[in-house]
């Protein structure tokens, strides 16, 4: 699965060189997208900004950062979900409006998007994203202030978004109705730093202050910081693989640590899927949380089983199998000492296709396990994501097709048990009722349009 995209924004009362703070708060936000990467910057009379294809260090250096003078700035790390992954769709976006130009930077994907591009029939769309949408809206407002034009938008906006937007005089972080996407505030000497995940305040020295809140819009301008409610009534829904892979384990969320929680998913998986083993090894890297705490609970010794190359992509987004196994290889290299002969338990957070996993499990085979038993530190994924996850139709999600026996052979591994929804929960500490579980459960939070469903759900 991709990740959801990284935003990123700091509004200034004093310094006007914010581009390299927020160069290294979408560094720490690498991990959510790493197609594209961008920033702007607002002086109060014009923006200056930068988007390209790759990762941060690639469209960023010392010169280009140097011209991005300001004391607001936005940043955006991008994964494809809604949109193709090419520079036009990189962000921030910019658009001109009569309130001045906007920047708009986008974590999520909605689910009325196209209906909302209807509306806009004499708007010159630069992208096919639908965070143009959300930019066009606020820029064709009838509304008298942008204030009001952001809030009609929003209101007409239906599924999941984090924003960061900035204006030549103002930064605004904004959550959906139901917070599926996290977001941070932070403040920083003399300044106030929006970030998606508390990791981007941690690398510039910011503290932690408090997650925006579903249905909240927060206001940075020269008066300070100000909050709105600008949705109420809907339930609160942070997506669940939030807490299972996409964060960074260091970042915090409704005050609770990623890392902690992975490691009480790996306690849980022990006593629900326990397996007499020699030895407990990670899917790096995203499986090492829990398999310390699988380790800890079960009493059986944790080691370092493979070795992660950390300049391959993810292997599962490749468009052929056969690159997919390849780039297994590439990126996951058994420690063949160190397997040669035992009893294994590989934990993984998750399985998607299962390519990947059976290729793992052949891997550590060939270089010598004995017996390689396979679990996972979350419920079987059996419906795919609308807000966005870049996720599989269902009729390629393995969970939604195969019994947990039929996923087994598939991967070739001797057993394979998967972390109940009940156990997962409880090692979250939040109310089931506040989170969205849709992948693992299929109960979506926010109405699917029926064809939509009908074109991710059943179909290739």
């Amino acid at each position: 699965m991709k990740e959801a995209c990284g935003v990123f924004g700091i509004y200034s009362f004093e310094g006007d060189h914010l581009a390299k703070p927020v160069y290294y708060g979408l560094y720490s936000l690498q991990h959510r997208g790493q197609e594209s990467a961008g920033i702007y910057a607002s002086d109060g009379k014009e923006f200056r900004g930068r988007v390209g294809m790759g990762l941060v260090n690639v469209v960023f250096n010392e010169e280009n950062l140097s011209d991005l003078i300001g004391h607001i700035a936005v940043g955006h790390v991008r994964y494809s979900t809604t949109g193709s992954s090419v520079i036009d769709n990189a962000q921030p976006l910019v658009v001109e409006s009569k309130f001045g130009p906007i920047a708009l930077a986008h974590n999520g994907n909605l689910i009325n998007a196209e209906e909302l591009r209807q509306e806009l029939t004499g708007y010159a769309f630069k992208s096919n994203t639908d965070s143009e949408v959300i930019a066009a809206l606020i820029a064709e407002s009838k509304e008298k202030t942008f204030e009001e034009a952001l809030i009609s938008t929003l209101k007409k906006c239906r599924g999941a978004f984090s924003l960061v937007i900035m204006t030549l005089d103002k930064l605004i972080g904004v959550r959906d109705q139901n917070g599926v996407r996290p977001l941070s505030i932070g403040r920083m000497n003399d300044a106030y730093v929006i970030s998606s995940e508390t990791c981007g305040l941690d690398v510039i020295g910011a503290d932690f202050i408090r997650d925006v809140t579903n249905g909240e819009m927060v206001i940075i301008d020269k008066d300070g910081l100000q909050s709105k409610t600008w949705s109420r009534g809907e339930r609160e829904s942070l997506c669940v693989f939030e807490f299972i892979y996409f964060a960074r384990p260091d970042s915090l969320v409704m005050g609770r640590s990623f890392h902690d929680v992975r490691v009480h998913l790996g306690k849980y998986l022990a006593k629900e899927q326990p397996v007499e083993a020699e030895m407990i090894i990670a899917v790096p890297d995203s499986g090492i949380p829990a398999s310390m705490g699988f380790a800890t609970e079960a009493k059986i010794p944790y080691s370092e089983g493979m070795i992660k190359n950390r300049y391959i992509g993810r292997t599962f987004i490749q468009p052929t199998q056969s690159m997919r196994d390849i780039g297994v290889k590439m990126k996951l290299n058994p420690i063949r000492d160190a397997i040669r002969g035992r009893k294994i338990v590989v934990i993984d957070d998750s399985i998607v296709r299962g390519t990947t996993s059976r290729q793992i499990v052949r891997l550590l085979r060939e270089q010598g396990a004995r017996e390689v038993h396979f679990r996972v530190s979350s419920p079987p994924i059996t419906c795919p994501c609308f807000y966005g996850i870049d996720m599989p139709t269902r009729s390629e999600l393995i969970a939604a097709n195969l019994s947990i026996e039929g996923i087994r052979k598939y991967l070739e591994a001797d057993s394979l048990g998967y972390l109940s929804l009940h156990s997962l929960v409880k090692a979250i500490n939040i109310p089931k009722e506040r989170l969205c579980l849709a992948c693992l459960n299929g109960e979506y939070p926010v109405k699917i349009p029926e064809k939509m469903q009908s074109l991710k759900l059943f179909f290739k």
